[in-house]
């Protein structure tokens, strides 16, 4: 498009805006129409200005429709469902039209907003779209409807479930959590005459007796493991661990370790810093020097979690919880046990969220929306197949309720309680996706230099160092202090 071209463009937005404007003071609301909040990107109008025209509409009766984005899988998609089934049974007058996308979801979505056409509520990932959207000041800021709300506020919700734009100003919230466990084959345990990894967090392992323990089940094709003499590591039939290196489970250990991706104040890179390198060499460790963790290209080769350990490729998997479905269906023996601990115990929690556009019509009854979906009882089918968490706390701390979702249940094995909910409630870490500003660009950066040290081409320390100072061009401080 020419630079006039442009120009023409943006002055026909302009006074086609103000005519609307104008229409919308001299006319009634439109919320009965089959536009409702479909066309709601150009209302303008205060958070609180929206709240008052929300409640009168409920209270009117009114017909109201609201537009809700998502992805998932099939089962998710069902549980969204559940949930907007249930708020349309509840309030008669709300119609929810609900788009499921499959694929391209931020590109999809980008385009609606750059078209003024935002859905009400919609789900959102803390690492794209969110904070982007956020700081172009699209989101209602959802702190002022749990400070409200006399069923749902932060202390009923789990630990590390909310995502802020600042100190104050929360821009979404997950339909349940996630951490990540040590998952381990209790057959391969038992025939080596080993002790499991303990459940408890209290008691977890050290990293040592971890790596101890990787070492003594990483097993050769000629029967030796990596203790013995003899020992060939191109010939492994068995790994003790495999070894995701994202940044989702390596961020466990950097936290356990007392690292961090920034420094506090968010002014410094914190990845170079000494303890997350140490925690980044020794995980790389496991693979290059210990040789109880398959590499990079021996990592090609290792199926899924569930096949992996039923088919004993590994003994051990670092995984998120969400991994207990597709064990769950395996029908092999295997349980969970508390991530080994550097320095502390720590877990990641990591979750979409949903957020509410500023530019609803409706923001009383889409935040009506957004409880409905996060409400455990919708997504109960979703939390017994192990694919999800509830995101009240309630649900933890109440025993029948906690009993709904983990009791007899071959997705919920008997370490779950402390390797997962124990770990969630009290020993768990926020994302760094949740509070490091401009996340994917430093990681744009670092993710190449750790590329070498997964490889076993550089040290944590010298591939870190080397491109510290590309990094720190693109720290830009932390969501989470003012």
């Amino acid at each position: 498009m020419s630079s006039n071209r442009g120009k023409l463009v943006s002055l026909l937005l302009v006074l086609i805006l103000a005519v609307t404007a104008v229409l919308a003071g001299c006319t009634k609301s439109d919320a009965g129409s089959n536009n409702g909040a479909a066309n709601s990107g150009n209302n303008g109008g205060s958070a609180g200005e929206d709240a008052g025209a929300g409640s009168a509409d409920a209270g009117s009766g009114e017909p109201i429709k609201l537009r809700l984005t998502a992805w998932g899988s099939p089962d998710e998609i069902a549980a969204y469902k559940v949930a907007i089934a249930r708020i349309e049974k509840a309030k008669p007058n709300i119609k929810v039209d609900f788009q499921a996308i499959s694929a391209d979801y931020d590109t999809k979505l980008t385009t609606m907003v750059a078209g003024n056409d935002e859905p009400d509520v919609a789900m959102m990932e803390s690492a794209t779209i969110a904070f982007p959207l956020a700081e172009q000041g699209k989101f209602l800021n959802l702190q002022d409807y749990l400070d409200k709300d006399t069923e749902l506020n932060m202390d009923a919700l789990v630990p590390n479930i909310t995502y802020s734009a600042e100190p104050g100003n929360v821009i979404g919230i997950g339909p349940g959590p996630e951490t990540f466990v040590l998952y381990y084959n209790e057959d391969v345990f038992k025939d080596a005459g080993i002790e499991p990894p303990p459940a408890d967090p209290s008691e977890a392992w050290t990293w040592d007796q971890f790596v101890d323990v990787a070492k003594r089940l990483t097993i050769d094709s000629k029967g030796r493991n990596a203790t013995e003499a003899g020992f060939d590591p191109k010939n492994i039939k068995q790994f003790g661990i495999n070894l995701p290196t994202w940044w989702g489970l390596y961020s466990n250990f950097i936290y356990s370790n007392g690292g961090d991706f920034l420094s506090a104040d968010g002014k410094t890179l914190g990845l170079n810093q000494p303890e997350a390198v140490e925690a980044l060499q020794k995980l790389a460790d496991l693979i290059n020097v210990y040789h109880v963790a398959p590499s990079p290209l021996q990592a090609k080769n290792i199926p899924g979690t569930n096949v992996a350990l039923q088919t004993k490729k590994v003994a051990m998997a670092f995984d998120g919880q969400w991994a207990t479905t597709g064990l769950a269906q395996s029908k092999f023996n295997y349980n969970v046990g508390a991530l080994p601990v550097m320095k502390e115990p720590v877990t990641t929690v990591v979750a979409g969220m949903f957020s509410i556009f500023k530019s609803t019509k409706h923001p009383e009854e889409s935040w009506e929306l957004l409880k409905a979906l996060i409400d455990p009882d919708a997504s109960l089918d979703m939390l017994t197949a192990g694919t999800w968490m509830p995101s009240h706390k309630d649900w933890y701390t109440d025993a029948d309720k906690l009993a709904k979702w983990t009791q007899n249940l071959p997705s919920r094995p008997s370490g779950y309680k402390g390797a997962v909910i124990d770990m969630l409630l009290s020993h768990s870490h926020a994302t760094p996706t949740a509070y490091v500003k401009n996340f994917n660009k430093i990681m744009d950066v670092i993710n190449p230099a750790l590329d070498k040290v997964w490889l076993g081409k550089q040290s944590a320390k010298e591939a870190l160092d080397a491109v510290a100072a590309k990094a720190q061009e693109q720290v830009q401080g932390r969501r989470d202090v003012k």
